[in-house]
């Protein structure tokens, strides 16, 4: 599909790297099992500096920027479709000029509507459900939320181009929604799929998607087990020496990964042939390359799944 194309009213949702990874997950997932594909590359060369190289056996690699890229729905129901933005790290700088280059790429796309999520933490149990709070830049959004009992964020800001897009766009005339997904503030360097599954049941239901939610929900549940016993631990351990015990626990759980075995390697090849011929695969590889540490190294050749 070329960018000349004409699409059908689309909505853009635009996801970067944040807490509790609500945003990229929930991108991913809608990009895994709606079998969308890639329709362009933003440049950001400017904005960017490279931070490190990589090195692996003692070799050198060579450092890239990060990358910006823009994937495609085409809505079977003829209603609106749908443009997800993933880019995979938030400019340092210039934050203002990138997000008018997105909004000026998707206007000329037709864009209609432009989303944005993000992570909200509080102070919630982490056995509750992620509630999803909600903000707009039109009048027409509000009654939206109160029909879906979406509560407000009535006050606060939102740091980072998650926010400066949805002004971006409120000066471009085109309106902007956020959905904001709790997750617990101890766990907030956490995955936290929980909250990517609730604004995606929002979203979805703003946008009449037919979504199947069944390996995210599988996901929350698993992580949402982990994180249980270590609340457990951090409890034990506090009620014995507070935060030198805190600390410990910390260091305990994020300690380095053990070597990929041959094995998970194959695995992995294997995951990508399935994935080739059946995109809504996709985000079971990604869980994999997520579970050994690998997403980043093997970032690329995932996102070149969903080339046309």
């Amino acid at each position: 599909m070329s960018d000349e194309r004409k699409l059908r009213d689309p909505w853009l949702l635009a996801v970067w790297p944040g807490m509790g990874q609500v945003a990229l997950s929930a991108g991913y997932y809608l990009l895994s099992k709606l079998g969308m594909y890639l329709l362009a590359e933003l440049s950001s060369r400017q904005l960017f500096d490279i931070e490190h190289i990589e090195v692996k056996d003692g070799l050198i690699r060579t450092g890239r920027l990060p990358r910006s890229r823009l994937f495609v729905w085409e809505d079977p129901n003829g209603k609106h479709d749908l443009l997800l933005f993933i880019g995979e790290a938030q400019v340092p700088q210039g934050k203002y000029a990138f997000c008018k280059q997105l909004i000026d790429k998707a206007k000329s796309l037709g864009a209609v509507r432009v989303f944005t999520f993000a992570a909200m933490a509080t102070q919630m149990d982490p056995n509750s459900e992620s509630r999803v709070f909600g903000v707009t830049t039109e009048p027409g959004g509000l009654a939206e939320f109160q029909q879906l009992e979406v509560p407000l964020l009535d006050d606060g800001h939102i740091g980072g181009l998650n926010g400066v897009l949805l002004g971006v766009a409120a000066e471009e005339g085109i309106q902007g929604t956020g959905l904001l997904g709790e997750i617990p503030h101890i766990f907030s360097q956490f995955p936290y799929p929980a909250a990517s599954l609730a604004v995606l049941r929002v979203f979805t239901t703003l946008a009449g998607i037919d979504l199947d939610f069944t390996e995210l929900q599988q996901q929350a549940h698993t992580l949402e087990e982990q994180l249980g016993r270590l609340l457990m631990q951090l409890q034990e351990r506090l009620g014995r020496n507070a935060m030198q015990e805190s600390e410990e626990v910390s260091t305990t759980d994020t300690s380095e990964s053990p070597p990929i075995r041959a094995e998970e390697i194959a695995r992995i090849d294997t995951l990508f042939e399935q994935a080739k011929q059946d995109r809504s695969r996709a985000y079971e590889l990604k869980n994999e390359l997520d579970r050994l540490g690998l997403f980043k190294e093997y970032e690329d050749r995932f996102l070149d799944l969903f080339r046309p």
